[in-house]
């Protein structure tokens, strides 16, 4: 008996390391305050580039910004910087690194105010938007909600954080379902997304 065929989104096309990223992570709500600063520093570092790059680079990543401990990212120095720049294991964009120093530190002086979490999830009510997209022609590139988040988190003093990014992050972190119908994930996800609580919201 031949094996049921599976259906995917088109974009996680035939890369292995794609095809993993999309059938466990992609669309997944993602209510970790740590892990969303992460997603965000590298939807931030992806801009201009493919995010199949970032990913390859992910746990270099994770070991040159200290698995993204905001905390400690805060006090990086010039000397970080210019190890970051040598580290050939990652994106060695000066603007960029240096945007997740100043962004860790936004990041911690938003978190006096609410967890980044609720933040972020306050944006959507709490509740994810689950669409019903057919064709990957028709997944959108940003939103008013996305708009709305970008302003925010610039006012607020964050950088690389641009309405089409933001978007890309919802789309990651489950904020957004645009798995197409026919892929096997979309059910998977708009379950966990039905079933997500967001305390204080």
């Amino acid at each position: 008996m031949a094996a049921k065929e599976i259906h995917r989104c088109t974009w996680a096309g035939t890369d292995a390391d794609y095809i993993r990223y999309h059938d466990e992570e992609w669309g997944v709500p993602m209510t970790d305050d740590r892990a969303l600063f992460e997603k965000l520093v590298l939807e931030g570092f992806q801009a201009g580039l493919s995010w199949i790059t970032i990913l390859r680079k992910r746990e270099n990543f994770r070991a040159a910004f200290h698995n993204f401990d905001a905390e400690r990212i805060s006090r990086y120095a010039a000397r970080d910087v210019e190890r970051l720049m040598k580290n050939e294991g990652i994106i060695r964009n000066r603007a960029k690194i240096e945007a997740t120093i100043s962004n860790a530190q936004a990041f911690l002086t938003l978190s006096e105010r609410a967890p980044f979490s609720q933040y972020l999830w306050g944006f959507l009510d709490g509740r994810p938007i689950v669409n019903e997209i057919t064709s990957s022609k028709d997944i959108r590139t940003e939103t008013d909600v996305s708009k709305r988040m970008s302003k925010a988190l610039k006012a607020d003093g964050f950088r690389f954080v641009g309405s089409t990014t933001l978007y890309a992050f919802m789309q990651s972190t489950g904020m957004v379902n645009d798995h197409l119908v026919t892929c096997f994930r979309y059910n998977q996800c708009a379950k966990l997304q039905k079933k997500l609580k967001i305390p204080g919201l």
